[in-house]
């Protein structure tokens, strides 16, 4: 049986591994981070006083070509009394195994047998339905698609949705009718081809030019390289296979808080302007896509953020927590009437 060890990151972070059979490269396994809030004085437990969120478990799911090493990320929950945890998908980060295509899958439902040992782990049971503790749904980029198809799918499971930056719509949107077909097509005969590299590495350099030695971040390149992992045909029709379903409605039953940063920019060439805004999605399609998820949906655009608001430049990334936290206060209130 897998026990929890020490993690990567350190300090209070601890890992499981979770087993999930094998497919044509071997054997397949995700990963899932915890973080726990810290003992709290004798006298605040004496006077019966709790955090607002004792009674949570967050779950964070990572984009494309990425993992989790957001420690203050999790320290925001953790600090509020919730307990945090974060899966690295099969094939990612601490889930890569060696001869294994980086994040390669041909349907995002495949990673429900991830997301079900996880919540198993978690002590939510199959569905979630175990434990009398709520459950936060947290996804950045592709996680953020993956977790709003799977909540609408799994309904009265999740308390509440967080999305960060979600990737709900291609970049371009209108041309998506049109390149579906062809996507179907080379997923069906060739789904291991590869596209063409489009990434300048110019995203990595914003968060680098923006890094603040106030609030570090360290990041293994070998899991989330500077460019992004290469691009295979059966991967990208799952994407848009998701997408499609998004712009045809889902019905995600909890409230759901979407992140974004007020604009876009196109990263073509390297400008000051990509350390800015998002250089990775068209942020008013996306905006526009999240209000399709469900009747409770809200919109937070935060001026100056990047891709993943939380590794903005300081005034921006500090926007980014606050209004987080006004939405999650204004749901834990919400949920006592």
């Amino acid at each position: 049986m897998p026990e929890w060890i020490p993690d990567v990151l350190g300090d209070e972070f601890e890992q499981l591994t979770l087993e999930l059979g094998e497919d044509d490269e071997g054997p397949l396994v995700a990963t899932l981070v915890r973080a726990v809030p810290r003992d709290r004085p004798w006298w605040d437990r004496l006077r019966g006083q709790s955090l607002p969120l004792a009674d949570v478990d967050v779950l964070y799911v990572h984009g494309w070509s990425d993992y989790f090493f957001q420690k203050r990320l999790a320290r925001f929950w953790t600090s509020r009394g919730a307990r945090f945890f974060a899966l690295d998908l099969r094939k990612y980060g601490r889930s890569l195994r060696d001869g294994q295509t980086p994040g390669y899958i041909t349907d995002l439902v495949a990673y429900d047998e991830d997301i079900a040992a996880a919540l198993s782990a978690m002590g939510h049971g199959t569905g979630g339905a175990a434990s009398p503790r709520r459950l936060v749904l947290l996804g950045h980029s592709t996680g953020g698609l993956t977790l709003s198809l799977w909540a609408s799918r799994h309904p009265e499971t999740a308390d509440a949705v967080i999305l960060n930056s979600p990737w709900l719509e291609f970049q371009v949107a209108s041309a998506r009718p049109l390149i579906a077909p062809v996507a179907e097509l080379q997923a069906r005969w060739a789904p291991r081809e590869v596209a063409p590299q489009v990434d300048l590495g110019f995203y990595t350099r914003a968060q680098q030019e923006v890094a603040d030695p106030d609030d570090p971040v360290e990041v293994n390149l070998l899991w989330r390289p500077a460019q992004t992992m290469a691009v295979h045909a059966g991967w990208f029709h799952a994407i848009l296979t998701g997408h499609a379903k998004v712009a045809a409605g889902l019905t995600i039953d909890a409230p759901v808080c979407v992140l974004l940063s007020a604009r876009s920019a196109t990263p073509t060439r390297w400008s000051e302007d990509l350390t800015r805004a998002d250089s990775v999605l068209v942020v008013d399609d996306i905006a526009r896509a999240s209000l399709k998820l469900g009747p409770s949906v809200t919109v937070e655009r935060i001026d100056g953020a990047l891709h993943d608001v939380f590794l903005s430049r300081h005034g921006a990334r500090e926007e980014a927590y606050r209004r987080l936290d006004r939405w999650v206060r204004g749901w834990t209130a919400a949920r006592r009437q």
